[in-house]
């Protein structure tokens, strides 16, 4: 027995050289790295602006307050540890200090900083201020470790631009995810996060004097964008307004810079707060850019446009406009029931005429027409890159059928959104070339400072002399002998159009209406578009009655926000009645020369 007792210590003794002799630094390291951890520091996200600054996201640094259950005891103790006799004491002084720092009664604190924990969570998501005013108390046992560093997100703004501004969320997973501009510019957003490196107690609290190590985290950069926060505010307000007014589903606003293509204010209600997102009801998706509809009547401006384009009309070309045509399999005619009319192709668009503007329409082949609808971006993205855009829905001309062929000029048998309809407006607003949306400004870089974005390339669709006739004839939408007078702005030109389309619903058939009204001002000098768009309202549904005051009033904001005068120049008079009926044989006039059998 005595030589295995020797044995056995032999073994322990041989050991306990090679841990403490040979090995010692590798066992040391070992369990340094065993007791070593690291917490990530988040970085703060960059901020998010509108185009003259004004905050519209930014993040504000939160804190979890920790206690070291073992070192609190001792507060104005003087003793190295804990006593029992004096540890319930020095705890309640402890929580009657903090308490109206923290905003937490002391009966509830207590409990917290009892124990022999030595970490355990005392008060969470607090300013910066709070901890610094609680740091300064010297309170031992009381701090704040890297994984205790958050942020939240917050939005000034409120409801004015959520559902375009976007939000953080958090998927299935528990990972973070975001929305909206919050999503389209996230990498820049973000920043990178920083790591704290600390040797950790067996209750998961920090080594106080153990190695330790900070990286910094990288706050993410600022985006600016293109919308004005004031412009913004109001459109969103006036479309508010007209929803309820007019008991509407939805609604959306776009105001654009015409010679840039840049997206000053992009409205869309019902909206929700995107500072208690997970209160919202209803989509949170910005509808200008994600809902499509049938145009209606916006849609006939294209149209139009392709006919000048190919040279086949002109403003002044003679329509007899019949009271019904029969066309495939189909009997068309206009809103309101009327005889046989004598228009010139400026009064077809000034009246909206279905039947006028097919008469025009035929004079182009079906391809032709398509392939304006494309150059005016109808069917495709239009470069704005926000997320979850919808191309729309454009059939290739080959697949339109009998009388798709002649809904589509005016503006039903396809569908848009209301960033693809305004776009349209801009590009006859700028003498014919089509500048692609765009929302972001300037990104900053490493330094802090903004970066302009460049901006996208324009495309030419139709020459400045059809894009300077077809804003005359535009005008005359806005004349007393148009459809939308309520659009007119004291001092200023305004040309646009009226549109009233059948709204498909859920089960297929077409169910309420689409009312609108897109348009520009100054009409001679072009520099904002408007587009206003009512979906399904009840109170009213022409787009001249219900959506045309919402555009008088949100452009009349627009152009004194951004101080632009009148020219002072006079609208011209284009002819939109014929004095009488034409020659039935004058080839120049416009007319059906079609049976009522169809064909």
């Amino acid at each position: 027995m005595l030589i295995a007792t020797l044995f056995i210590f032999s073994i322990f003794g041989a050991q306990l050289f090679w841990v403490q002799g040979i090995n010692a630094s590798g066992v040391s390291a070992a369990a340094l790295k065993e007791r070593t951890t690291e917490a990530l520091i988040p970085a703060l996200r960059g901020q998010i602006l509108d185009t003259n600054g004004v905050v519209l996201a930014s993040s504000q640094e939160r804190f979890t307050i920790s206690v070291n259950q073992t070192a609190v005891c001792t507060y104005g103790t003087r003793k190295p540890k804990c006593d029992p006799a004096t540890s319930a004491t020095a705890v309640a002084k402890a929580a009657a200090v903090l308490s109206p720092i923290v905003k937490v009664p002391p009966d509830q604190l207590v409990p917290l900083m009892t124990g022999n924990a030595r970490y355990n969570v005392l008060v969470k998501d607090v300013t910066p201020l709070t901890w610094r005013q609680v740091a300064a108390k010297g309170i031992p046992g009381i701090g704040v470790s890297g994984s205790d560093r958050s942020a939240v997100r917050n939005y000034p703004q409120s409801t004015t631009a959520a559902s375009l501004v976007g939000y953080l969320y958090k998927n299935s997973e528990g990972k973070q995810r975001a929305a909206g501009i919050e999503g389209l510019e996230n990498a820049a957003l973000a920043g990178r996060p920083g790591v704290e490196t600390y040797e950790q107690a067996a209750g998961g609290g920090a080594i106080p004097d153990g190695n330790s190590s900070i990286t910094p985290a990288v706050p993410g950069h600022d985006v600016q964008l293109t919308i004005n926060s004031n412009i913004q505010w109001y459109a969103q307000n006036a479309l508010a307004q007209a929803v309820q007014r007019t008991e509407a589903l939805s609604g959306t606003v776009v105001v654009q810079d015409v010679r840039t293509g840049r997206l000053l204010a992009v409205a869309s209600y019902p909206t929700f707060d995107p500072n208690h997102v997970g209160k919202a009801t209803g989509s949170l998706s910005n509808t200008a850019f994600t809902d499509v509809f049938e145009p209606g009547s916006t849609q006939k401006v294209i149209t139009m446009a392709s006919a000048l384009s190919e040279g086949k009309v002109t403003p002044s070309t003679p329509v007899v406009i019949p009271s019904e045509m029969h066309r495939s399999d189909g009997v068309f005619h206009d809103a309101e029931t009327h005889g046989t009319e004598y228009r010139t192709v400026a009064g077809a668009l000034a009246e909206s005429s279905n039947m006028g503007t097919m008469l025009v329409g035929e004079t182009v082949p079906s391809s032709v027409l398509y392939s304006y609808m494309r150059k005016f971006g109808l069917g495709s993205l239009s470069g704005s890159k926000f997320p979850g855009e919808s191309e729309g829905l454009l059939a290739p001309s080959d697949k339109w059928n009998g009388t798709q062929r002649y809904t589509v000029m005016y503006g039903q048998g396809l569908s848009v959104t209301a960033i693809q309809a305004a776009g349209v407006y801009q590009t006859i607003a700028n003498g014919g070339l089509r500048m692609p949306p765009s929302l972001v400004q300037s990104i900053g870089d490493d330094s802090g400072t903004l970066v302009p974005q460049p901006l996208p390339t324009g495309i030419r669709v139709v020459s400045p002399g059809v894009a300077n006739n077809l804003s005359q004839m535009l005008e005359g939408v806005v004349s007393a002998q148009g459809t939308a007078p309520a659009a007119q702005i004291a001092g200023y030109r305004v040309a646009g159009k009226t549109g009233t389309a059948d709204r498909p619903g859920p089960n297929g058939h077409y169910s309420g209406k689409t009312a609108s009204f897109i348009g520009y001002a100054p009409a001679d000098k072009p520099q904002i578009v408007v587009a206003v768009i009512l979906q399904k309202p009840i109170k009213g549904y022409f787009g001249g009655i219900v959506a045309a005051p919402v555009f008088h009033d949100v452009m009349t904001y627009a152009l004194q926000e951004l101080k632009i005068p009148p020219t002072g120049t006079t609208a011209p008079q284009l002819k939109t009645k014929l004095d009488g009926a034409p020659a039935a044989d004058d080839p120049t006039v416009l007319r059906d020369k079609r049976q009522k059998s169809g064909g």
